[in-house]
């Protein structure tokens, strides 16, 4: 049995108050920043051919740094003036039990590309108000550098500031269409 088999049929709607998106990118070559969207909108229809599509702000970044994050969000990284969303849409859902694949195309400053999201299913659970949740937890690596976001600066060491690989992490969760 795969996890989607559990879920009912139709449209689970994103359940923003218990999700996280976030991403890790290497800083100086020795040490993580991280970051999470604070504006996450989601739909997991579930069927035959079950999918995922989901748009994020990306002015909803918070990094922990407001100067950071203000020249993340500025035409060097995101450009949110000119993109304010970044949006995934699955091709295909690959299965096996608990952990699946979710592949589809991301676009990022107005470049789309295919990504592999590799995750698992947190299960299927009735919370104490009678609404129906689904979790799940994936994540996936990109080269940011393939979305056109190719700022950086050079380290006296040797290296550059920011890593080029990014790994989008999310856990999230999904209720259940009412009927």
């Amino acid at each position: 049995m795969t996890a989607f088999n559990e879920l009912t049929p139709g449209t689970w709607t994103f359940d923003p108050a218990h999700s996280e998106v976030e991403f890790t990118v290497r800083h100086a070559g020795i040490s993580k920043v991280r970051g999470t969207f604070n504006e996450v909108s989601a739909d997991l229809n579930v069927g035959e051919e079950s999918s995922v599509t989901a748009s994020v702000n990306v002015g909803s970044l918070d990094t922990g740094n407001a100067d950071r994050d203000a020249h993340v969000k500025g035409a060097d990284f995101f450009d949110t003036e000119n993109h304010p969303e970044m949006t995934f849409t699955s091709t295909s859902i690959e299965s096996d039990g608990e952990d699946f694949t979710l592949n589809g195309d991301l676009t990022i400053k107005g470049e789309t590309r295919p990504v592999s999201f590799t995750g698992e299913f947190g299960g299927v659970a009735v919370d104490p108000f009678g609404a129906t949740r689904a979790g799940f937890s994936v994540a996936a690596s990109i080269s940011r550098k393939e979305f056109g976001i190719t700022w950086n600066a050079a380290l006296e060491t040797g290296g550059v500031l920011v890593s080029d690989k990014v790994t989008i992490s999310l856990d999230v969760a999904f209720v259940a269409p009412t009927a």
